[in-house]
């Protein structure tokens, strides 16, 4: 028998329930901007504006008067120094009462999720009816860092009184000084393990024997799901009109590629592991800029508002896993927020997994479709076999993008409306967590 190395002990969980039937809470509507690859369209926009966009666009599409707003709350994952506490500048810069309190949540990729949590936990705690929770990121402004020696060099100068002194101090410098550190890189590297987030996905990759071919058919599918997908995705979707020029608008993600192959992407070499790797650029998330925003209300403020939900919270889990196979907690989340719901995998008709890596979308498939680490991992009853037919069907972050702290809000709006969209009762979303995360949420209508 395969051992997938879990017992229960080795991973702790936070989940929940929304059990109140007389207090259910609703997602009324939900916005985002389009997607942009770092450095392309958005690069020019700061993450704050990218979620003033996406929040007063809310605000217009559903009439909520903002005096109604108990509170409003953003997950982001680069936390930009000009912009602290992120959520209360958008909600400033939104036009919402400066007496609607704000704050910012971190999860790394889970951060638009905990936003939607902890709107959810206000509502049914009693302490709010009505709450924006949404998610925002420009990886695209990430910034660069000074080398410790040449902070203290410049420090030093900025101390120099004298021509002579300054001259002094700026002969210290050597060229290795002048390399900066790369924000985006150091974000993107567990402070644990010490392993940039792709070399995880090698790790799961060799774990499950998941090859080359496989991943790159998945990335494959996932461009020509969401080239299929474009038209239903613009519904989700507000037109930005990006900086300096201001001469066109962005309408769609910039990432699904016209015309992409199996062929080219078998020509993209390994890389976080160059020699036995199987990871690569066209296999892995893309990095992007956005931002998403949800208005989440109890039920009972639905009705007195008149406002038709686009569905319901019925339950959310977090859980935690080793940092080195961040990846696999889809796995785990999974199988614990279909146990809080009361419901089985095959009672969810549609399932969004972030698309963090390939490899590790599949090694989460292979996980829960196995009788060994369901019966090793305490799930027996809350895994299965996914039907890829109902899984990411409008492509996912390998062609669509994947912003940190954004699309958790992403995956649950996408969700929602394909759920509308085909009649569908019941949802699922989930994806793997940098630091070793896994989250889940369960949607219904």
């Amino acid at each position: 028998m395969t051992s997938f190395g879990f017992r229960n002990s080795d991973f702790g969980f936070n989940e929940a329930i929304i059990d109140n039937p007389m207090n259910r809470v609703a997602i009324i509507d939900g916005i985002r901007t389009p997607f942009c690859k770092m450095g392309t369209g958005f690069k020019d926009i700061d993450a704050q504006e990218l979620g003033r966009i996406a929040t007063r666009e809310l605000l217009e599409r559903t009439g909520i008067d903002p005096r109604q707003i108990d509170e409003v709350i953003f997950g982001n994952v680069s936390q930009p120094a000009d912009a602290a506490n992120i959520a209360r500048v958008i909600a400033l810069l939104s036009g919402i009462p400066k007496a609607v309190p704000a704050y910012t949540v971190h999860r790394n990729c889970a951060s638009g999720i905990e936003a939607a949590a902890q709107a959810a936990m206000k509502i049914q705690s009693g302490q709010g009816s009505c709450y924006i929770a949404g998610g925002t990121e420009s990886m695209s402004n990430i910034p660069f860092y000074l080398t410790k020696e040449l902070k203290e060099i410049l420090t030093y100068l900025s101390r120099a009184k004298t021509f002579a002194q300054k001259l002094q101090t700026l002969s210290q410098i050597k060229p290795a000084y002048l390399k900066p550190r790369v924000g985006l890189e150091m974000g993107l590297t567990d402070p644990v393990c010490g392993m940039l987030m792709g070399s995880t996905a090698e790790v799961l990759a060799k774990e499950f024997g998941i090859t080359r071919e496989e991943q790159d058919a998945f990335a494959l599918e996932s461009h020509l799901r969401a080239l299929r997908g474009k038209t239903l995705l613009r519904e989700e979707i507000v037109p930005v009109i990006p900086p300096p020029k201001y001469k066109s608008a962005v309408e769609h993600d910039n990432g699904p590629r016209e015309g992409q192959t199996i062929e080219a992407l078998a020509k993209l070499k390994p890389y976080f592991d160059r020699r036995s790797g199987t990871v690569t650029v066209g296999n892995s998330s893309q990095v992007t800029d956005g931002a998403a925003v949800l208005l989440i209300t109890s039920e009972q403020k639905a009705k007195e508002l008149d406002l038709k939900p686009l569905g319901f919270i019925r339950a959310y889990a977090f859980v935690g896993v080793e940092p080195h196979r961040m990846g696999i907690g889809p796995a785990h989340a999974i199988p614990q927020v279909l146990k809080k719901a009361g419901m089985k995998l095959k009672d969810i008709q549609a399932i969004e997994i972030n698309e963090a890596f390939a490899a590790q979308v599949l090694a989460c498939l292979k996980a829960l479709g196995s009788p060994a680490f369901a019966k090793e991992s305490g799930y027996e009853g809350f895994t299965g076999t996914i039907d890829p037919r109902i899984l990411n069907v409008n492509g996912g972050a390998i062609a669509l993008g994947h912003p940190g702290g954004t699309t958790g809000v992403r995956l649950i709006l996408t969700m929602l409306k394909h759920m509308r969209r085909h009649d569908l009762n019941a949802g699922l979303v989930s994806l793997c967590v940098g630091g070793g995360q896994g989250a889940a949420v369960v949607l219904e209508r």
